[in-house]
């Protein structure tokens, strides 16, 4: 008898710790990703963006898409509210007026929001948009949206010499070079990495307030660059908002990269929360050999 009510009293340890799995285990980070319009394909990345980000373990993601270009977009409100952190996957027409307010407000209110690739060619005329992603490209954006932003001299330096915004050479392998190597997002990664074949995003400018240059590229004259040590990773802070900006990720084979896969984790986790607790896997890159991973056949 002692020998059976000790096993139900195992069996009762077990089906309690499970319950309060599922209750309390399922606490993982809400994520939305808004795709729908995009010069870049939109149709192809999201499934990549969301499979780095559930392969991770802490994170629930859903998807919204908004309609297609040229149609009605005035009832497309996503509920900001409900979820973590925005995944931006979107360049295409304008939100309604009530959803940019409603965006504002999130982000205001401690929102997360992770600014990827062709997301900051979006919405040149939306004043606050170009204030949370803080450097923005093409949409005819020039210096009456604010200075470039580059690395010189071991410090970021804003240029307002006059031009258009947004530009990139090739498709090539670079070298990222961590600049705050410290910050929770860097920290344990390498120095110095090689990104896979991607664009190589130059001469962004915008409002340039707030951010944290994380990491930078020197994009090359002789695959079509500035000269100049680009921004890659930064954030920005907006109201009570954390805001992770990519550049790195135009299509498959960029968002195979272990480089954009680890930071854009550990980047949107930390938009979520404050903190990272992904760890750095062992394949990340150094300066010598990018590495890739297919996330899709991970899941």
């Amino acid at each position: 008898m002692k020998k059976n009510s000790a096993i139900k009293s195992l069996i009762l340890i077990v089906l309690l710790f499970l319950s309060s799995s599922v209750l309390f285990g399922a606490d993982k980070i809400t994520a939305l990703i808004i795709d729908g319009q995009n010069n870049h394909d939109w149709k192809l990345t999201t499934p990549y963006l969301q499979g780095i980000l559930e392969n991770s373990g802490i994170f629930s993601v859903k998807v919204k898409t908004s309609p297609a270009s040229g149609d009605d977009l005035s009832s497309f409100c996503p509920e900001f509210a409900a979820f973590d952190v925005v995944v931006l996957n979107y360049n295409g027409d304008p939100w309604p007026a009530s959803t940019m307010a409603a965006f504002e407000k999130y982000v205001k209110n401690g929102g997360g929001v992770v600014v990827y690739h062709a997301a900051d060619n979006s919405f040149p005329e939306w004043k606050e948009f170009n204030r949370m992603i803080g450097l923005g490209g093409w949409g005819d954006r020039t210096e009456k949206d604010g200075p470039y932003l580059r690395w010189e001299d071991g410090k970021p330096v804003k240029d307002s010499t006059p031009g258009k915004a947004g530009s990139h050479g090739k498709r090539h392998e670079f070298i990222v070079d961590n600049r705050i190597p410290d910050h929770p997002i860097l920290r344990g990664t390498s120095p110095r990495w090689k990104h896979t074949l991607d664009e190589l995003y130059d001469s962004l400018r915008g409002p340039a307030e707030n951010i944290t240059l994380l990491a930078t590229a020197y994009s090359d004259p002789e695959t079509g660059g500035t000269g100049k040590n680009e921004p890659i990773l930064f954030t920005v802070d907006y109201g009570k908002g954390r805001i992770f900006h990519t550049v790195l990720g135009h299509d498959d084979v960029s968002c195979s990269g272990v480089g954009f896969m680890t930071t854009f984790a550990r980047g949107t986790e930390w938009a979520a929360t404050g903190k990272v607790t992904i760890p750095v896997p062992s394949d990340f890159p150094d300066d010598k050999v990018a590495s890739s991973r297919n996330p899709l056949a991970e899941k």
